[in-house]
């Protein structure tokens, strides 16, 4: 596995990000405990998950299986770098919500980070990150309850989810005014078939030096070599990978893109993990297998060079949105 430091801090973190948000939903916890003790031989130490994960199971279940996992020894927890997530509501659907138990007030902050330490069965989280934004709570008020956290040692550095570039901006700037380290990290869309976090998310990333944690690489399973399945007669996908090859356009893309990668005798998935590994800013894509032998395709992506020659026939298959301003202005 290699390493690298996640953004402008001295945290080494792997290339890749094991995510954990199918742990419970669809993978029960022994099968989960195996992926994660895969992933850990494998050389992953950076671990996403969220508060709200669990769906069916229960909000706060994946968070529990990995608090499980971290309580069976062998320094698990030391070599993990653990990342969580706070905003959403933690009621079970269809209960009531009270106000002041969701989004990121500095009560609710506190409240959901003793939550997660509880779930997670550990006395810190190293990186918890802002799942959305928040146009109701000011940045003051959040850094404050951050700096209150680090203080007490419950948490080490935090990072934003789904943030807009002028948000990734505003953040670090009343951060630095304060006096703070503000974010490292920012997790987002991005991925072959979905570029538009090239025009802005990207360029602030960089500039203030936050680590992109890609989320969704394979687009949801558009990436992944899905016309070839649905030729050999397997389940028809759905979900944002159904939604996108209902278009026309699309379908010809991801069509042309198989027929290049099985001309060059690789595999769909391996190369557009590879691919966001060459992105400028990219430090470590989130990769949420089911399986161990998915997790074993995600780590061989890892070592997969890919030419100049296929990295510009990828970029006319899936061409970006160039930089912003010039590709809308001018």
């Amino acid at each position: 596995m290699e390493y690298t430091q996640l953004g402008r801090t001295g945290l080494k973190v792997s290339r890749l990000t094991l995510g954990t948000m199918n742990f419970g939903p669809q993978t029960d916890e022994a099968d989960s405990h195996t992926i994660m003790d895969a992933a850990l031989d494998a050389g992953i130490n950076y671990f996403d998950t969220a508060n709200v994960y669990g769906q069916n199971t229960g909000k706060g279940r994946t968070e529990e299986i990995l608090g499980t996992w971290f309580t069976g020894g062998g320094g698990r927890r030391d070599k993990v770098v653990l990342a969580t997530k706070v905003y959403g509501n933690m009621g079970a659907q269809g209960e009531d919500v009270w106000p002041n138990h969701d989004r990121l007030s500095a009560l609710n902050i506190r409240r959901a980070v003793d939550a997660s330490l509880k779930r997670l069965r550990t006395d810190h989280i190293d990186i918890y990150q802002f799942h959305h934004i928040d146009r109701q709570t000011p940045f003051e008020e959040i850094w404050q309850a951050v700096d209150v956290l680090v203080r007490q040692g419950k948490i080490l550095y935090a990072g934003s989810s789904n943030f807009p570039g002028y948000k990734i901006a505003q953040a670090n700037e009343t951060a630095r005014r304060l006096g703070g380290l503000g974010l490292v990290s920012e997790q987002c869309l991005y991925n072959l078939a979905e570029r538009s976090a090239e025009m802005e998310v990207v360029p602030a990333a960089r500039d203030y030096g936050l680590g992109v944690i890609p989320w969704s690489p394979l687009h949801g399973g558009l990436l992944g070599g899905v016309l070839k399945r649905e030729g050999e007669g397997a389940r028809r996908t759905g979900g944002r990978s159904a939604a996108e090859l209902a278009k026309p356009e699309m379908r010809a893309r991801v069509q042309a893109y198989e027929d290049l990668l099985d001309r060059h005798g690789l595999a769909p998935g391996e190369v557009a993990l590879a691919w966001l590994l060459t992105r400028p800013g990219v430090t470590a894509p989130i990769v949420g297998p089911r399986t161990a032998a998915q997790l074993d395709s995600a780590v061989r992506a890892v070592g997969l060079d890919l030419s100049e020659e296929l990295l510009a026939a990828l970029d006319e298959i899936f061409p970006g949105p160039g930089p912003s301003p010039e590709s809308f202005a001018w």
